[in-house]
């Protein structure tokens, strides 16, 4: 996997096959491509698309929820079975799942744990029951971490961020995933005005490496594809920032 200065790799929609590509070269490989298993109707031919994302991608497809939907953890999960990917987005309760029907430990799995309110505090309570609880699961970002590890996840996926509007949180679990070596992959609500600052904090923090994902504002509303010349502004932030 194509890490930029082995610290940053961009997570961005693919469209189609052929937007895929396009993205893929835009930023210059350093970019994971998302396909949401909820954009198929069976699992059976989600792997079958998948797999042509993969070989075009050189591995670097990202395979998705769909929105962080929860009733998707075990499509992901039965797609890892099939399609061997570098990476795949699932909920907290799931990531078992998913690492044991990857079959390898380098595949990243990341952990969706959603911001609580409180810095230091996160929601675990993401899965397709534990989400509608009446009481969610707020714990120790650290303690999250610990968890995450234990279930061979490879990241913090930090979910909704809603951009800037849970700034502090995003700095303590920057923090949090620098002192325990855990990536993190801040997600929602990131676009060109924001993006800057959110990779800032995280790279200041000290995090090893971090995937932020670029979804919904870099997507054009009539085709659906992502915008490659905005993959590209997004890269030379990159390149700003880590030197």
């Amino acid at each position: 996997m194509n890490f930029y200065k082995d610290r940053v790799m961009l997570n961005v929609l693919g469209g189609s096959l052929e937007n895929a590509k396009e993205v893929y070269e835009a930023g210059e490989k350093h970019v994971l491509v998302g396909v949401l298993s909820a954009n198929y109707p069976t699992v059976e031919a989600a792997v079958e698309d998948m797999k042509k994302y993969n070989e075009v991608l050189e591995g670097n497809l990202s395979v998705g929820l769909g929105g962080g939907n929860p009733a998707q953890w075990k499509a992901v999960g039965d797609i890892a079975k099939e399609v061997k990917a570098n990476h795949y987005n699932q909920v907290f309760t799931a990531v078992s799942y998913t690492r044991a029907n990857v079959g390898n430990d380098e595949a990243l799995v990341n952990c969706l744990v959603s911001p609580s309110g409180t810095p230091g505090k996160v929601v675990i309570s993401t899965g397709p029951l534990s989400s509608k609880a009446e009481v969610p699961a707020l714990v120790d970002v650290n303690t999250a971490i610990a968890m995450i590890k234990d279930m061979g996840g490879t990241s913090i996926k930090f979910f909704p961020m809603h951009g800037l509007a849970c700034r502090d949180e995003l700095v303590a679990v920057a923090k949090a995933c620098a002192e325990n070596d855990l990536m993190l992959e801040p997600t929602g609500g990131i676009d060109l005005n924001n993006f800057r600052e959110i990779l800032s904090i995280i790279l200041d923090a000290g995090v090893r490496k971090t995937i932020p994902h670029v979804y919904s504002s870099i997507i054009d509303k009539a085709t659906g594809n992502t915008r490659p010349e905005d993959v590209r502004k997004l890269l030379a932030i990159v390149k700003e920032l880590v030197g």
